[in-house]
């Protein structure tokens, strides 16, 4: 029976060339995505920022109510449609979205690492990416073997091929699905297929293609089963990232706990965080994590 670790891990993200969180206060932090730097909410900044004075290209300004609204506010040009950024050999587009968010999490960046360690010394493994957004997890992942791509938004998914070109892998064994996630799994169990490794990235409420409605707390128990089904004692790991909700980390750790008993391996669960540029830089936590590995 698969392990349960009781000490919560933080796994912190670093920097590095075309990304950086140069600080965070006051409900706020300031990113470098680039050339450009933005500033974007943030209530888990409790802290004072260590800087006097924010530069910053754009910032989002959330609306009044608690509907997640909001709109971008510019002090300098930045492009409409994007501008090219790198991780190891991915490449990718940035861009202002209406949702605050710029076309990548930043924080996944320790999760693809930890994804490549797990599969390394294993010849074409094929993986799975939930809720998989703009794809650059699945590209990472494309370097160790197959990989189906599944995400509601027609939107994202053809973001993700266009990154795939700009990083020159149209040809990786990628499967590109427009699909509500939970049913994509559960036909999947149906066929009796398997996979070496899952990723899921869930959103606490969400919507499929055909008007699906997706709450976390309703909806993620049995996913998650279904996931244990698609993964054997050959399988090298399962990774769930929870983001804005009420929940521990423990509670997710739980849910993997109980439907991965037959399995061998280990369950861990945490933060995730990303740390702030300089030798001094503060942690910010973004969201909370479960994973399985196989021991």
């Amino acid at each position: 029976m698969a392990g349960l670790a009781q000490t919560p891990l933080i796994l912190a993200g670093e920097g590095w060339a075309d990304y950086g969180l140069v600080d965070s206060g006051d409900g706020r932090k300031l990113e470098r995505y680039g050339p450009h730097r933005f500033v974007r909410p943030e209530p888990q900044a409790l802290w004072r920022p260590r800087l006097g004075r924010w530069e910053a290209d754009g910032e989002f300004v959330p609306a009044s109510d608690e509907d997640g609204g909001g709109r971008w506010q510019f002090a300098r040009p930045v492009p409409r449609e994007g501008w090219p950024l790198a991780w190891g050999e991915v490449r990718f587009t940035a861009q202002c979205t209406p949702f605050r968010h710029l076309g990548f999490f930043p924080d996944m960046a320790p999760v693809w690492d930890w994804m490549g360690e797990q599969l390394a010394g294993k010849a074409d493994a094929a993986t799975l990416n939930l809720f998989g957004y703009t794809g650059v997890g699945t590209l990472a992942l494309s370097a160790h073997g197959p990989v189906t791509h599944v995400d509601a938004s027609k939107k994202s998914v053809a973001q993700a091929r266009a990154n795939a070109a700009l990083s020159g892998m149209e040809e990786r064994p990628v499967r590109w699905i427009v699909d509500d996630a939970a049913k994509f799994a559960a036909r999947e169990v149906r066929r009796g297929r398997r996979y070496d490794g899952i990723i899921l990235d869930p959103p606490k409420f969400g919507r499929g293609p055909e008007g699906e409605v997706w709450r976390l707390e309703d909806h993620l128990p049995g996913l998650i089963a279904d996931c244990r089904r698609l993964l054997d004692a050959d399988s090298r790991f399962l990774f769930l990232t929870v983001y804005a909700v009420r929940m521990s980390s423990l509670a997710i750790a739980g849910l993997l706990h109980e439907a991965f008993a037959d399995l061998p391996g280990t369950i861990e669960h945490g933060d995730l965080a990303v740390r702030e540029d300089g030798p001094e830089g503060r942690l910010l936590p973004t969201a909370i994590f479960a994973r399985w590995q196989k021991d």
